[in-house]
């Protein structure tokens, strides 16, 4: 007689995963910013090196909060989490991201390298973060436009401030953010080699580097 075997639960299935390293839980980037006056010329570059050349490039516009969930004794460093939201599709879910602190120790490593986690939710996903006691930080939308160039994004998008009247929404400047980036499993550095390969072919339209946000805020308050 045949005995059962017991149901894999969830849980089990991630440990598999993560055994086995297939879950894209690494972020690899290069950023950068082109101004206002140029994006069409990076836009005409980008149309002829990516992927969906005839399609041409994916738009999106989307709202990001920011929230942070802080220790009641202040004994470690904010969890710090991301929730994004389409507003020009409003039936598509809200994406909760975690993005851990970037790695900078290697300077011979060509992009920042991140951890990232990414995970679709319904509409209560705020609801439920305050209920957690998760206090929002910083919110604003961003709109442009996705490329696609094999595992690699490509996004070149305009920031802006969110407005609590009924004024429309303000950039914060007068370029676009430029990111170039890779979710990958953990050891997969040499996918950083063909996006600095590709971050040259852009130049001298736009210059994407690691970029050092903790190095930038010291350099503001000196």
């Amino acid at each position: 007689m045949a005995v059962n075997a017991a149901p894999i639960t969830a849980t089990d299935s991630l440990s598999q995963a993560l055994k086995a390293n297939i879950i894209p839980n690494q972020e690899y980037l290069l950023q950068g910013s082109v101004l206002d006056s140029a994006v069409e010329v990076l836009l005409h570059r980008l149309r002829g090196l990516c992927d969906n050349v005839d399609a041409g490039p994916e738009t999106f516009d989307d709202q990001e909060v920011c929230f942070s969930l802080r220790d009641p004794n202040q004994q470690s460093t904010p969890l710090t989490l991301r929730v994004r939201k389409a507003l020009d599709a409003r039936d598509m879910p809200y994406q909760l991201r975690y993005i851990g602190q970037p790695d900078l120790g290697d300077k011979n490593r060509p992009t920042v390298v991140r951890s990232s986690l990414d995970i679709a939710c319904s509409g209560m996903l705020i609801e439920f973060l305050n209920e957690l006691g998760c206090r929002i930080e910083f919110e604003y939308s961003v709109k442009g436009y996705m490329f696609r160039k094999g595992r690699m994004k490509i996004t070149v998008a305009k920031v802006f401030k969110i407005s609590q009247s009924s004024m429309p929404p303000e950039p914060i400047s007068q370029s676009y953010l430029v990111e170039l980036s890779v979710l990958a499993p953990q050891g997969q550095d040499a996918i950083g080699e063909d996006m600095r390969a590709f971050a040259d072919q852009l130049r001298p339209l736009v210059q994407l580097d690691k970029i050092d946000y903790k190095r930038l805020g010291h350099m503001s308050v000196t």
